[in-house]
């Protein structure tokens, strides 16, 4: 938890009519980061993202839930009553960001359009996510992050050399859009107040997905050269990839000739840094397999943390193969102080990944159960948050 006195977003009311990931992912940063955040859920069934379960983490709450909806005030609305869209309304003109991921151009026959919106609040951020943006001839059609990791090129490049294509671990279209989703509406919120002006920002999990392929696109649109899966092993990059030990796999990280030769130095055979074919690192690429043939075999003598622990005092980047268990038992973890107890909810979260003048972001709210009707409430920002 947080000790600052000012939160570098204090004051700023969002309003949250997203779901699922990609949305509620950059409003939580918001409310990480100071904002009032009320997050509007279908009446009856909430966020998708509750039933998403096992794991759960409530009888009636999936653990899903949890990893992006911590620091909000949750309200049920039922989009077909003519009195909750009025009160949905009253508190986008009280918002300063009003956060959607509706099918483009759905929320204007309910009035929550960014147009209508921002003709009597002229200062709202308002930022649409959606599956390919708010142009274009796929623009109708809903988005998910699996079919965008394969439409993007993403899992052409992930996997193992030759095989299936494979998607990420976690849905990172999702999450990396709601990082961009986040950064811009920072920024917004920079120009409204040197200008007063609002913005109209449209993210889309397309762009972004297209954004992080990052050194594979641009070797794309540089060279022409279409990449393809390599497994573990890096396409520019040799030593750069996971090896097996005796008891189970390690990544080596050698980024530069220096650390190539301490990782020679660490094996005991200098020489090879002097070898015309390891020598630089487009030597090493060019005789990536003939590298491979001799450190494979010696790598399965002893085990990760032999080889882990002889290569750090090296100065080599190199760490052990973990379980998502052991990544959460690690020293280093623990030193970070990054997983927040709540305690009166017998909950963990992740907080936020960057240290603000040395602390950790993250709101002390909890994800809550999904919040009251709008028909009972006073619908103002002050008066909802002032429920909890």
């Amino acid at each position: 938890m947080t000790t600052l006195t000012t939160l570098p977003l204090a004051g700023i009311k969002v309003l949250d009519l997203s779901r699922v990931l990609a949305g509620p992912w950059a409003t939580q940063l918001l409310a990480d980061q100071g904002a009032t955040v009320i997050k509007v859920e279908r009446a009856g069934s909430g966020d998708d993202t509750r039933q998403w379960g096992p794991p759960w983490w409530t009888d009636d709450t999936a653990s899903y839930f949890t990893c992006a909806n911590r620091g909000k005030h949750s309200i049920a609305a039922d989009f077909g009553d003519p009195t909750h869209l009025a009160a949905i309304a009253r508190l986008a003109q009280e918002a300063d960001v009003v956060v959607e991921n509706f099918k483009v151009g759905q929320l204007k026959k309910y009035g929550l359009d960014a147009q209508t919106l921002q003709a009597s609040n002229p200062g709202l951020v308002y930022c649409s996510v959606t599956g390919y943006g708010q142009t274009g001839p796929r623009a109708q059609e809903a988005g998910y992050d699996y079919a965008l990791q394969g439409l993007t090129g993403l899992m052409s490049i992930t996997g193992p050399a030759g095989g299936e294509p494979q998607k990420v671990g976690v849905a990172i279209v999702d999450l990396v859009t709601g990082l961009y989703a986040a950064q811009a509406i920072s920024a917004a919120l920079v120009r409204r107040h040197q200008t007063g002006l609002g913005a109209v920002l449209d993210c889309s999990l397309l762009d972004s997905g297209l954004a992080i392929l990052a050194n594979q696109a641009s070797g794309y649109l540089v060279a022409n050269q279409v990449p393809t899966a390599m497994g573990n092993a890096h396409p520019s990059i040799v030593p750069y990839q996971v090896y097996r030990t005796s008891d189970g796999y390690m990544v080596l990280a050698v980024g530069n000739d220096g650390q190539f030769a301490a990782m020679a130095r660490a094996i005991d055979q200098p020489g090879l840094a002097q070898d015309p074919r390891f020598s630089t690192n487009p030597s090493r690429v060019k005789h990536r397999h003939d590298l491979n043939a001799l450190l494979e075999p010696l790598f399965l003598q002893q085990s990760k943390g032999y080889w882990t622990d002889r290569f750090r005092s090296h100065g080599v980047p190199a760490t052990p193969v973990q379980t998502v268990a052991e990544a959460f038992q690690d020293p280093q973890v623990l030193s970070r102080g990054q997983v927040i107890h709540h305690a009166h909810e017998n909950l963990r979260t992740l907080g936020s990944p960057v240290l603000f003048d040395g602390q950790r972001l993250a709101s002390p709210l909890a994800p809550t159960e999904i919040g009251p009707g709008l028909e009972s409430l006073e619908p103002s920002f002050q008066s909802i948050a002032q429920r909890r």
